[in-house]
Formats: structure tokens, C-alpha cells, sequence
């Protein structure tokens, strides 16, 4: 194996706007495109805890419709690895652009369903199944969006700013799910109860579709980057890049899944966190509006540091943000879930501010970079999509297993879950150690 270089060659005026256009038109198509994917991820985690256990499933038991709610939430990640890959092994053998196109409209379609759905006093245990179904279809769809948008922006840019302009990326993130709550926020605010658990909620699943034709005419226009297509016609040999992943590349594939467990620093603060504000079994009592704030402010910070941090990844070297993110969100997790039992809007508001905005972006400006440069060319899609989805499933059935192991009435909830937090936390810090070729190279096969 050998060091990949990427050596820029010298190039005409003319070469180097077409370089520059393709870049942008690059970060724009992963900017929407993320955007899209965590307006769905913010709806549905809200919806997840704030209204489907009313309107999903029977009342007869609060605490179990709860939990179930936030598995349904875990549910799409099931079908993450999945997706990962068959449109991971699409992207490298056929190329990144088409991987993004079917992406996109898959998840548009599953997103525009669930604003559609019966509930459960209309068709009974068919509306969870529905439900779940189209979760099914929105994870399968995801897999493949971040780890072929990354490949996109990561192998369009300069050596230098990989990790800034694939930053752009996770910002879209943040500006989805701010997207999603300044459309939920007025319509919980204004609404009447029945009339926002009714059909209020639906509205801003079925908005979604504006976002899947801006992000369909956007992704048309975006070309395949060079050091694809010079490998390209070797990528279509291999029929099943993912053997070629797991059998050259296993100890890589576990390092980067076990990284990816730090998301159970938002899964804690803004999923399993806003459950246990909100949900009257908890008798806490905040309300949908007052998280729909503190989520639409975290949201609002962390769309501003993202490039910050994406920046100083690519001039400090990938595995210090990454740690320091993951364990300083661990940590931040405590405080939070104790202003969240404490009921004090402001505590909360900054405890999850530096959980999120500040040392969880540490790591998410960083990762997908990171994850990118572990894996050669013809096989970057599938290794990154595979790693992440694999990862993020397991932390996505977080919110549900911490409402089963702490349900109402449960002593000190806050500590129980923090610490469990934190420990998931180190061990996906320890597992950044050991990411190889942090220093901005990749290995080429």
C-alpha cells in the first residue's frame, strides 16, 4: 500500500474555475442534501417525543408508549447498514452522483409519507406498522447520503480544506433541523392541543417535498470528482466492494463504529432528554414550545461553529477535536438532564449549548473527514457508509433503552443516565485514538 499524495497539477485559468465550480456545486449538493436528512432526523426525534406516543400508539400505558415511540425512532437505523451497502457499493462503482440522486428522493418520499399516516384510533396497530415501515425506508435512504456526499466535497477539495469544506456538509445538518423547528415551533405555539396533534405535525413532513426538488436540480448538475474517475473503470470489477471492506479493512470498520457511538451525546440531550422534560408520566412539565426553542437555539449555535471546528481539524490534525468533543459531551450530558429535572429553561439552554454546540460539533466537524481519509478511492463510500450506519444504529437505540432502564419514577434519573453517557463516551474516545493517517492522508489500495 502507498501513501496517497494527491498532488494538484498545474492547471489553466479555465481548469481552475471548472475546479472551483465543481467544488461548489459539490458542497452545495452535500449542504441540501444533509439539510433534507436532518429536517427529517429533527422532525422525527421531536415527533418521537413530544407527539407519537400520543397519537401512535395505545394510551392505555404512558411508559410503554414512550418507549416504544423512541424505538421507532431507532427502527431506521436498523435499516442503515442495509442501505449502506447497497447504495455505498453503488456510489463507488457507479459513481458518487447517482448514489446522492436516489438518496435524495427516497428519503423525500418516506418524509412526505409520514405526514400522511392514519393513527392509531383510526386503523388501530397499522398505524405503528406504517410507521415503522417508512422509518425503514428513510435509513435505508440516509446510509448512503453522508458517506457519498463527504466522498464528494472531500475529493473535490484541496488537501488543506477537506475537513472545512466537508464541514458545509454537517452545517446543512444544522440548518435542516433549525428548518424543521421554526416550522413546528408557531404551529405548537399557536395551535390548540387537538388541533396540533391532529394535524398540525404534519405539516412540515409534507414541506419536505419542496426540499427534494431543490435538492434533485442541484444534485443533476454536480460531476464526478477526477481521482474517482481515474479509478473508476477498476471500481466496477469489484462486484461487492463490501467484502473488500471488511476482509482488507476490519480493524479500521470497528475503530470508526466504535467512534461513532458519541452520538449518544445527542441522543441523551435532545431525543432521551426532551422525553423525560416533556412527557407527563416524568412530571417534570416543560413544555413542546420551551424545547422547541432550546433545540432551535442549540441548532442555530452549532450551524455557526461547525466550520469553525472543521477548520482547525485540518490544521491541528483529526483525533484532538474528535476526543476532546466526545469526552466533553459526555461529560455536559450530567448537568443537562439535571436542568432538565431541575426545570430551568436557561440552565438547560446552556448546558446544552456546550454539550452540543460546542463539544459535540468538536467531533461532528470532524468525523466524517476523518472516517473518509481511513479508506482508499474505489472503496470510500461503502467503508464510511458501513462504519457510520453500523455505529449510528447502535446509538440510536439509546433514547429507547434509557426509558427502559429509567422510566418514571425512577431515582435520580439524571445522574443514572449521564453516567451511562459518559461511559459510552470514553470508550468512543479511546476508539479515536486509533484512527490511522489523522494528519490529512489517505491509503490508496
Amino acid at each position: 500500500m502507498t501513501m496517497e499524495t494527491h498532488q494538484v497539477p498545474d492547471t489553466s485559468p479555465t481548469d481552475q474555475k471548472s475546479s472551483a465550480r465543481n467544488l461548489r456545486h459539490a458542497a452545495a449538493s452535500g449542504w441540501i442534501g444533509s439539510a433534507l436528512e436532518y429536517y427529517d432526523f429533527t422532525l422525527y426525534s421531536q415527533a418521537a417525543a413530544l407527539i407519537f406516543p400520543t397519537i401512535f400508539f395505545p394510551s392505555t400505558n404512558p411508559a410503554m408508549a414512550i418507549i416504544t415511540s423512541l424505538a421507532t425512532y431507532g427502527v431506521g437505523y436498523v435499516a442503515r447498514p442495509i442501505g449502506a451497502v447497497v447504495l455505498g457499493g453503488l456510489g463507488d462503482r457507479h459513481g458518487r452522483k447517482h448514489v446522492l440522486v436516489i438518496a435524495m428522493l427516497l428519503m423525500g418520499f418516506a418524509t412526505f409519507g409520514v405526514g400522511l399516516l392514519p393513527t392509531y384510533g383510526q386503523v388501530g396497530v397499522l398505524a405503528p406498522v406504517l410507521l415503522v415501515v417508512l422509518r425503514l425506508v428513510q435509513g435505508f435512504a440516509v446510509a448512503g447520503e453522508l458517506g457519498g456526499s463527504n466522498a464528494l466535497v472531500v475529493e473535490h477539495a484541496p488537501d488543506a480544506k477537506r475537513a472545512f469544506f466537508a464541514s458545509f456538509n454537517l452545517q446543512g445538518s444544522q440548518i435542516g433541523s433549525i428548518l424543521a423547528i421554526l416550522i413546528l415551533l408557531p404551529l405548537a405555539s399557536a395551535l390548540p392541543k387537538e388541533a396540533f396533534e391532529s394535524w398540525g405535525w404534519r405539516v412540515p413532513f409534507l414541506l419536505s417535498a419542496i426540499v427534494v426538488v431543490a435538492g434533485y436540480i442541484i444534485r443533476r448538475t454536480v460531476e464526478e470528482p477526477a481521482v474517482y474517475l481515474e479509478q473508476a473503470a477498476e471500481a466496477k470489477k469489484h462486484k461487492a466492494p463490501v467484502v473488500e471492506v471488511f476482509t482488507r479493512y476490519p480493524r479500521v470498520v470497528l475503530i470508526c463504529i466504535v467512534c461513532t457511538l458519541a452520538n449518544v451525546i445527542g441522543t441523551a440531550t435532545l431525543v432521551f432528554g426532551v422525553a423525560y422534560g416533556k412527557q407527563e408520566s416524568y412530571g417534570i412539565g416543560f413544555t413542546t414550545s420551551e424545547f422547541l426553542w432550546i433545540t432551535l437555539i442549540i441548532n442555530a449555535a452549532s450551524a455557526a461553529t461547525i466550520p469553525l471546528f472543521g477548520k482547525l481539524s485540518d490544521k491541528y490534525g483529526r483525533r484532538i477535536p474528535m476526543i476532546i468533543g466526545t469526552l466533553g459531551g459526555g461529560i455536559m450530558s450530567i448537568p443537562y438532564l439535571y436542568a432538565v429535572q431541575a426545570k430551568n429553561f436557561w440552565l438547560v439552554l446552556v448546558f446544552g449549548l456546550l454539550a452540543m454546540s460546542v463539544f459535540f460539533q468538536m467531533w461532528n466537524a470532524t468525523f466524517a473527514t476523518a472516517y473518509q481519509e481511513q479508506f482508499p478511492v474505489r472503496l470510500r463510500v461503502t467503508g464510511f457508509a458501513v462504519s457510520q450506519n453500523v455505529g449510528l444504529m447502535l446509538a440510536a437505540f439509546a433514547p429507547s433503552v434509557f426509558s427502559a432502564i429509567a422510566p418514571p419514577g425512577t431515582q435520580n434519573i439524571p445522574l443514572e443516565i449521564g453516567l451511562t453517557t459518559l461511559c459510552i463516551t470514553v470508550v468512543a474516545a479511546v476508539a479515536a485514538l486509533f484512527l490511522r493517517n489523522a494528519n490529512g492522508k489517505s491509503l490508496e489500495a
